[in-house]
């Protein structure tokens, strides 16, 4: 598998898991942070003469967009590949590569709808290439229904029970276990902690059933397409007792920013924060947490984001300057887009992301344009692994760029330097990888992760903030000896479950972005 789609996630059950689904870049959310307008109209100015020929138009209003009627027309599917091959040939970062013989090839009939045969195309069209280490160049670019793909990124509303899976080993014997749950959903009411493991769902074994009726079952309950359906999940607790629970789907807020706590060591005060998504409401919860963390004095910064795929690259931009200040930022830049050699937003000036010294109007409850706190820090430490993605990479990228010591501790990262600008055509918004990011030295040569310093498994045996667990354990001792050290804490998890690294995060390709906001 070679990029990660709502049509195709199921395959994570039956395949060994490929490197996840995303990239960085920006949605079809408005906004005023995006290249030239002359130049985002040339940018798809061949494409256009096709758009919203649809096989299935929508009718009515977008309420994504000042409730304006949807701009579709009766149309086929064939009309809707060709302005997707159209696009393609304009924005795609390999634009050289794309495969037109395989495309030719390819015939929707086998697809059984129309978002999963366009899916289908786009992975026709995506270069066949490999990097050096034999990875897939683009195992990243996929496709996502509009209107979820709005509400999760202007909103951070998605579907779901509030807890976060992550995949262990995917092939029979499956391991699979809850790394988290948010604070007052129903994974949380029904008491699911860090650290269970999931037995089976809906009557299905996780753990054994390959068959394709059992792995369409364990989808259907891990992903519920809609609010309201109720799964029965067989759950392991951390004390070995084994439950059925049955949790119902919501409609659920977001909570980017959690955990928020300061310790004292005898080098000095350390502040910590789970960080698990860049969307727009991370703008004013970072703001808070690190003016707190200001006031309090600490000397020392733990960022928790072993979780966080991505999200916005402007508010990755933001927390950088707030991390380094304004003496270490001025002036450099945070990421430099690199496009193709075709694609007019090469020439944008907006194709150099600056370090935001204010708030950039992502977060209502955060006035537009007001001065960000900075702690001025010179390192700061980040626990890190395999679901820390695209922004969260940035983040990182961006501070070594202008020297500040970004110490990673847990795992190697998920290596994701591409991006794009969703773009939307009759429903369906297409993730095409669009350009790469360099930071202020012009490195950007991450396609297989960032490695960490410490290396060291997750802790499922402690929740997130304890000073015992193992990550966090060994940040507080590298911030006190200068060196990673074997705490207690660590050896505990070893002995509590084998090491071993997350495979896959059990979660949608929307989470492992970053964006940018488009013109409108």
């Amino acid at each position: 598998m070679r990029h990660k789609t709502a049509a195709t996630a199921a395959t994570l059950l039956l395949l060994a898991a490929c490197g996840g689904g995303g990239s960085t870049g920006g949605g079809d959310d408005g906004g005023g942070l995006g290249p030239d307008a002359s130049l985002w109209q040339q940018r798809t100015a061949a494409s256009d003469r096709y758009t919203g020929f649809c096989a299935a138009p929508r009718s009515g209003n977008d309420p994504y967009n000042d409730n304006l009627p949807y701009p579709d027309r009766q149309g086929s599917i064939d009309d809707e590949k060709l302005w997707l091959r159209t696009y393609m040939h304009e924005v795609y970062l390999w634009n050289d590569e794309i495969p037109d013989a395989r495309a030719s090839r390819y015939t929707a009939a086998a697809y059984g709808s129309v978002p999963a045969a366009l899916d289908a195309y786009l992975y026709a069209l995506t270069t066949p290439k490999v990097t050096a280490s034999g990875k897939f160049k683009d195992a990243y670019s996929f496709t996502y229904p509009t209107d979820q793909w709005n509400a999760l990124s202007q909103l951070g509303v998605g579907i779901g029970y509030g807890m976060e899976v992550a995949l262990l080993a995917s092939t029979p014997p499956r391991s699979a276990i809850v790394v988290y749950t948010d604070v007052g959903t129903p994974a949380f009411s029904q008491g699911i902690a860090r650290g269970a493991e999931v037995l089976a769902v809906d009557g299905v074994d996780w753990v054994n059933d390959n068959t394709r009726a059992g792995v369409d079952t364990l989808y259907a309950g891990l992903f519920p397409a809609t609010a309201g359906e109720v799964h029965r999940f067989t759950l392991r607790d951390r004390n070995g007792g084994i439950r059925d629970v049955f949790l119902q789907s919501l409609a659920l807020n977001s909570v980017p920013v959690e955990r928020v706590q300061t310790f004292d060591t005898p080098a000095g005060r350390v502040g910590y924060l789970v960080f698990k998504e860049h969307y727009a409401t991370a703008e004013g919860e970072l703001a808070a947490a690190l003016t707190r963390f200001r006031d309090a004095g600490i000397t020392d910064l733990v960022l928790d984001m072993r979780y966080n795929g991505g999200g916005y690259l402007d508010i990755a931009s933001e927390l950088a300057f707030m991390v380094a200040g304004q003496t270490r930022s001025n002036g450099r830049v945070f990421e430099q887009l690199r496009f193709n050699t075709t694609n007019p937003l090469a020439r944008s000036p907006d194709s150099t992301v600056a370090f935001h010294a204010t708030s950039q109007g992502f977060d209502p409850s955060l006035d537009s344009g007001k001065a960000l706190p900075e702690l001025s820090l010179s390192r700061v430490f980040v626990l890190a692994g395999r679901g820390t993605c695209s922004a969260s990479e940035a983040l990182i990228n961006g501070l070594r760029g202008i020297g500040v010591q970004a110490v990673l501790i847990g795992g190697t990262t998920c290596g994701k330097p591409y991006g794009f600008y969703a773009q939307e055509n009759c429903g369906l918004s297409y993730f095409a990888i669009e350009f790469s990011g360099a930071n202020d030295q012009g490195f950007s040569d991450f396609a297989d992760g960032f490695a960490p310093d410490c290396r060291v498994s997750d802790d499922y045996g402690h929740e997130l903030g304890d000073p015992n667990e193992a990550l966090l354990a060994t940040a507080l001792n590298w911030q006190q000896t200068g060196t990673c050290g074997t705490s207690s804490a660590t050896r505990a998890a070893a002995v509590q479950r084998p090491a071993s690294e997350v495979s896959q995060l059990l979660r949608s390709p929307l989470h492992e972005n970053a964006w940018r906001r488009s013109p409108r």
